[in-house]
């Protein structure tokens, strides 16, 4: 196992007042985790507050909202997730020499569990995740309702564990499964449509995909400046509904950052939906300085560690461990908050609306105005208050 360039020879990041930069090594899970700090208290007496980030973001994203939460007198503590940023220790083999077990499920959650000890505290009053942040929160939650006591998730609803075959023992059911009906292939009904198209969680999990987000044609800067363009409320056609069902005509509605064209990389739809945009807008709450983190952080480290992670998820051989949470709820109390313009709250379709039903404790949805995607970026006093809210009726 290789390892990405040593943490001491990085240049600082630019943080505001009152959130620091630190690295704490976890023996039990052998990362050197990265973690933005605010609100730290020796004595560890201060409620915990764990924010988790998604793709292709970093613990820097959270930077904004770490100061006024851990104001209100939390710890507050976001980190580098295995495969990301500053946090070393992560196979970052090839595509080809990748060990999965790093990057599935429970292992990202046992990579929390050992994270949260090595800070010192015993629970977390409330474990937040955006965008695939919020798959690894939700797991927590759903595996560790005794330490994880309350969970928000942003961006990314929660979906259940699929249920397991039932009843089949002294049924007239086949024991042969070649007999079993198979459920419709949405890829290939995909690419039958009139405009051929394909998801975009099934092509970051291809083999070109590192390749083609570490060296797109119109920069690394760029392309990173369209995507948190197009994905935010600054870009007009955002308006997000709810879909019908999983078939390709409803997932067609989606945008080309989602639904992508079919023999096109997301570098090359991110251009052309930039062809026509002002990148200029997102100036306001993603400067030049900021965004140049991101770029130089995935320069260094590549894609192909956060881009295991949709390798795992749309792989069910590579999920296999999450049948031991099949039919389990999350029992602790549970929110969701995401942008107004986001249509990651809908592109699963039904899962938003059964959050009522997958969480014991549900304490609804709030949606935030002109907000999209990145919402702690695009509006972080809303997300504050959002947040504040939720833990004050804890």
């Amino acid at each position: 196992m290789s390892q990405i360039k040593a943490s001491s020879n990085l240049p600082p990041l630019p943080l505001p007042d009152g959130v620091t930069s630190q690295y704490v090594y976890c023996p039990s899970s052998g990362l050197k985790v990265h973690y933005l700090e605010s609100g730290y208290d020796p004595s560890n007496q201060k409620p915990l507050l764990l924010l988790i980030h998604g793709f292709p973001e970093l613990a820097f994203s959270w930077r904004e909202v770490m100061a006024p939460l851990a104001s209100a007198g939390y710890h507050v503590v976001a980190f580098d997730q295995r495969g990301y940023g500053r946090t070393t220790g992560w196979d970052d083999s090839t595509y080809t020499k990748t060990d999965f077990s790093q990057f599935n499920y429970s292992n990202l959650v046992r990579d929390v569990v050992v994270f949260v000890a090595a800070l010192g505290h015993t629970s977390v009053r409330c474990v937040i995740g955006h965008d695939f942040g919020a798959v690894t929160a939700g797991y927590c939650a759903l595996m560790r309702p005794d330490l994880f006591t309350s969970v928000i998730t942003m961006s990314h609803p929660f979906k259940p564990v699929p249920t397991l075959p039932f009843g089949l023992a002294h049924s007239s059911t086949s024991i042969d499964s070649s007999s079993e009906s198979q459920p419709a292939d949405i890829h290939k009904e995909l690419a039958q449509l009139p405009e051929p198209r394909k998801h975009y969680k099934w092509y970051n999990a291809t083999a070109v995909a590192a390749l083609q987000w570490s060296v797109p044609s119109q920069g690394l800067k760029e392309l990173l400046r369209g995507y948190f363009h197009v994905k935010s409320a600054d870009y007009a056609p955002n308006k997000p509904h709810k879909l019908e069902s999983w078939t390709a005509p409803e997932l067609a509605k989606m945008p080309h950052y989602y639904i992508l064209p079919l023999y096109s990389s997301m570098p090359e739809a991110i251009a052309n939906l930039m062809r026509t945009e002002d990148a200029s807008k997102t100036l306001s709450w993603l400067s030049d300085d900021d965004l140049n983190v991101y770029v130089q952080e995935w320069s260094r480290t590549g894609f192909q560690g956060g881009l295991n992670w949709y390798r795992v998820s749309t792989d069910p051989e590579k999920t296999r461990d999450m049948a031991l949470f099949a039919g389990k709820k999350i029992e602790c109390p549970s929110f969701f908050l995401s942008g107004k313009s986001d249509w990651g709250n809908y592109q699963e379709p039904g899962v938003l609306e059964g959050l009522g039903d997958a969480c014991r404790d549900f304490r609804g949805v709030k949606f935030i105005e002109g907000a999209g995607h990145w919402v702690m970026h695009e509006k972080p006093k809303e997300v504050v208050d959002g947040v504040l809210e939720f833990l004050s009726g804890l």
